[in-house]
């Protein structure tokens, strides 16, 4: 929630004179003497319709037939405190705890007292705090579905739709799926004249092709800005399934669940992020994704996805030599959950996954998205390059779970023992039987890829149980290509490519 400072035109107009407003009618003349009561003469506009130059857009037109159906979503959510423990005075991190706090058009976010039983003014009843969210939103059919993000109803209590035209409806939610950020609400006695939005192609998008959002930013309400698509399948780490377009269409607060339309009025996209470190940079989900789950979640609530049960990691330069590939490409397997069913179709860990069905595999995060539409019980394909040969494993994928993200936790690593940095660029020590980093040489060639605490599992697939081992096994591996190691950090095991420097092992 941010609330919004306006300062009043009324207000920029003092200590200006009349100059200020004969520069306000548009006119370059002097205005002429004018007795009390005359009116002063005006230019005519030069067209009555003004011209649409060739190759630009009718941004007006195509506004005035979209907008009917993007709404304005409003959100109120409760939460409970015991009354007596409700003392300002004793919480100092109340920002940490309601980030929103006395933001929003109205400053909302206040203690309401509920008493035990429902009686609220009982002694000793809890205090109920209410923080009101805004967010955007488009009617998709004549039932009343709407479109949003799923972080924008997130805990919701209370759901109201507005509409262009100030109608105001009570919305319930019907499904949501968080892994995409895409929710769906449905209007409580919807009208039989709904304006509704087409859906587009995203698929279809070109860097540098005109968009329009429209939104609810800062509250404001039926705001329009135009853009580009700046650019296509963006990463930043908001969702699994990251694809986003980028766009240079003003986007702020408020706008989250809105629509970005293409210049044929179809919406190409949900306006969802922005990097609030920069401007012109904003994040739109590909309707292409959306379109294909909508079904689903009008009808279940929830999406069911494919799961293969493997953990990936991305491959660079050095990972694609000590495996044989001729570039970085693909996913390589880094972790198997046991019973999975990419460990019962055979798949191995250090596997690098190239294609689905036949559909290359450009680069780690787009197999979860190749994976994710197939339903549980399908059989896909996979090519896997393994031992420098390619082959095909036919995985029956199982159901996908939502599933709490752990934390990864660092390993501080035992005492630095006084062994000097191998061609690694590491110093390492025995303990319990596993090989332990204990150092890592500044600008060598392991820095910024292990770090103090790692455990070195594998040398070029090969388990090493001493430091002894890994020395050996580092000093007999092919001198052309980088060492592949499987390396544990934490709860979480992946495979990490080194150039050996010119140190004697």
């Amino acid at each position: 929630m941010t609330s919004t400072k306006l300062v009043h035109l009324a207000s920029l107009a003092l200590g200006f004179g009349a100059g200020a407003l004969a520069l306000g009618t548009g006119c370059q003349h002097s205005a002429s003497a004018a007795g009390p009561g005359e009116s002063v003469a005006q230019t005519p506009a030069p067209f009555a319709t003004p011209p649409i130059l060739p190759g630009t857009p009718d941004v007006a037109t195509l506004v005035a037939k979209v907008k009917p159906a993007v709404v304005n979503i409003t959100t109120v959510t409760e939460m409970k405190m015991p009354q007596s423990n409700f003392d300002f005075g004793q919480m100092p991190d109340i920002g940490k705890l309601f980030p929103f706090f006395g933001q929003g058009p109205n400053g909302q976010m206040r203690p309401m007292p509920r008493g035990n039983g429902g009686n609220g003014g009982d002694e000793g009843g809890d205090q109920v705090m209410k923080q009101q969210a805004l967010g955007s939103g488009f009617i998709v059919d004549a039932t009343g579905h709407v479109v949003t993000n799923a972080h924008v109803i997130d805990g919701a209590t209370t759901v109201k739709v507005k509409l262009s035209d100030d109608r105001e409806f009570r919305a319930k939610v019907v499904g949501k799926d968080t892994r995409l950020d895409v929710a769906v609400l449905q209007l409580e006695n919807p009208p039989k004249d709904l304006p509704l939005v087409s859906l587009g192609k995203s698929d279809a998008l070109r860097v540098g092709e005109y968009v329009v959002a429209i939104g609810n930013p800062f509250g404001l309400g039926d705001t329009v800005t135009m853009g580009i698509v700046s650019a296509k399948g963006r990463v930043i780490g908001a969702t699994p399934y990251d694809d986003f377009i980028q766009t240079d269409a003003s986007i702020n607060p408020g706008n989250s669940g809105g629509p970005l339309f293409d210049l044929h009025g179809q919406v190409v996209g949900i306006n969802t992020a922005i990097n609030p470190n920069g401007k012109g940079i904003g994040f739109a989900i590909p309707i292409d994704a959306v379109r294909t789950e909508l079904p689903q979640l009008i009808a279940t609530g929830h999406v069911q996805r494919g799961k293969l049960g493997v953990v990936i990691q991305g491959m660079d330069e050095d990972l694609a030599k000590a495996v044989g590939l001729d570039r970085a490409k693909g996913a390589m397997v880094e972790h198997l959950e046991p019973g999975s069913p990419g460990e019962k179709a055979g798949l191995k860990e250090g596997d690098v996954i190239l294609s689905v069905d036949g559909q290359a595999v450009p680069h780690s995060e787009d197999l979860p998205r190749m994976i994710a539409p197939h339903q549980p019980g399908t059989n896909v394909t996979l090519q896997v390059w393994r031992d420098h040969a390619s082959r095909n494993v036919t995985v029956t994928l199982a159901a996908l779970k939502e599933e709490t993200a752990q934390n990864e936790q660092d390993q501080s690593g035992p005492a630095e023992p006084g062994a000097k940095p191998s061609s690694l660029g590491i110093a390492v020590a025995d303990e319990d039987g596993q090989v332990i980093v204990a150092r890592v040489q500044s600008d060598g060639p392991a820095d910024g890829k292990l770090r103090r605490g790692d455990v070195i599992e594998e040398v070029n697939h090969q388990p090493v149980t001493t430091a002894s081992e890994l020395g050996s096994k580092v000093k007999a591996a092919p001198a052309d290509k980088p060492v592949l190691l499987r390396v544990k950090r934490g709860d979480q095991s992946r495979y990490i490519a080194i150039e050996r420097g010119a140190a004697n092992q």
